[in-house]
């Protein structure tokens, strides 16, 4: 294998959520541990979120001081950069000549979910997109915008993690520059293997409701957003007799939960309130997504995952699966999640489960009741074999000519 020089070009830092770092850590730490010389670059002009002042700041003092832990905890210092590109463009972590020395140089540049608008920052070297939320750009290029098709032909490569685009079982268009298809790379030694959960119950992290985010597509209309489809089984901890937690970004008193309520009939009440009132246990996914170690950990300790995708992934079919499932999967935790044509790719019926209606969940909790254990080594096996980062990373490598 040739060493090669690689910067994963991510927003974890002004998008501080755990889900968001530890998506990004796994490809720093995966691709190190294949050999390769690996940084982490942050180049964004949109303002960061401070989780502490839950608000877009013109400041760089949270992003930064965050950073710092992450490089502290995951061993990258001295190898992660950060431009201000919101106010002075001032560099920080590595200095400026060298940084802009090393994404001139570099064998291939990540941009992590295609989050950071490369033409903007003035990227344009060995750009390769990794598309982890598929569908919405595939759509946007499919309509004709110029912009996105300016975005994509930036990169001199595409990824995606929707397995079946490009093949008959979607009808989603590749990317005309499509290398192949990829999935989450999780180190597995920082998930398990575990023994018996600390805690019975099912879990799952997520957003409840995101606005504005409607596809129009081959004539059809489809919804970026999780709240309809967990609506659509709102009565499961009832049919099982046990709570379900939802650790999600519901507002507490229910006061900002107006809008985007447009899923639930007239006079139901509040998400939060219809929720609560089938069974479900809510609690605040701040705060435990402002740490890695407490996300990690939260998710070590629960039985297993039940969840949901969203509408888009669902109907088309593009075979998506989430990167927290399979860190669930890697802690041996069964999965049950919902059907995006997942199974034409992984395994299902032992440790991971897809539904597509309330009968196949109920018979899901029910196997895994019947024999947890084995379940839960199933869980693992599929993590191993289908989710190892040096694995998965050393495909894609391949697929892109490195």
């Amino acid at each position: 294998m040739t060493k090669r020089v690689i910067v994963v070009l991510g927003v974890m830092a002004g998008n501080p959520y755990a889900g968001i770092a530890w998506q990004c850590l796994q490809y720093l730490i995966g691709l190190r541990r294949l050999g390769h010389e690996v940084y982490y670059f942050e180049v964004s002009s949109v303002w960061p979120y401070d989780p502490n002042r839950r608000s877009p700041v013109d400041d760089s003092a949270y992003p930064l001081s965050y950073l710092q832990r992450l490089a502290a905890d995951f061993d990258f210092r001295g190898r992660w950069a950060y431009r201000r590109s919101y106010s002075d463009g001032e560099w920080f972590g590595l200095p400026r000549t060298r940084a802009e020395a090393i994404l001139r140089e570099a064998d291939a540049v990540l941009n992590i979910s295609g989050a950071t608008d490369v033409r903007a920052e003035g990227l344009s070297e060995n750009l390769i997109l990794v598309g982890t939320d598929p569908v919405v750009e595939e759509a946007r290029l499919a309509a004709g915008i110029e912009d996105t098709a300016c975005h994509i032909s930036a990169h001199r490569a595409s990824f995606t993690f929707g397995e079946n685009i490009g093949t008959d079982r979607s009808p989603v268009p590749a990317f005309p520059n499509l290398a192949g298809t990829t999935r989450q790379p999780v180190v597995l030694d920082f998930w398990g293997p575990q023994g018996a959960p600390s805690r019975d119950v099912f879990t799952t992290v997520g957003n409840w409701h995101q606005e504005g985010t409607e596809i129009a597509f081959g004539g059809e209309t489809y919804f970026w957003s999780k709240d309809r489809e967990f609506l659509r089984f709102v009565d499961l901890p009832r049919r099982l007799g046990m709570q379900i937690e939802l650790a999600t970004t519901l507002d507490p008193s229910g006061e900002l939960e107006s809008p985007g309520n447009g899923s639930l009939p007239a006079g139901a009440g509040t998400p939060r309130e219809v929720l609560e009132s089938h069974g479900w246990r809510l609690i605040d996914a701040l705060a435990l997504t402002g740490d890695p170690w407490s996300y990690r950990d939260y998710i070590r300790a629960s039985k297993g995952e039940f969840t949901v995708a969203k509408d888009a992934n669902v109907r088309l079919r593009t075979g998506w699966f989430s990167d927290r499932s399979a860190s669930y999967l890697a802690a041996g935790r069964p999965v049950i999640t919902q059907d995006t044509g997942f199974g034409d790719v992984l395994p299902t019926g032992r440790g991971l489960f897809a539904f597509r209606c309330m009968e196949d969940i109920l018979a899901a909790f029910a196997a895994i009741q019947a024999d947890y254990a084995e379940h839960s080594r199933a869980a693992r096996d599929i993590a191993q074999q289908y989710f190892r980062a040096e694995t998965v990373l050393s495909r894609m490598l391949a697929d892109a000519g490195l």
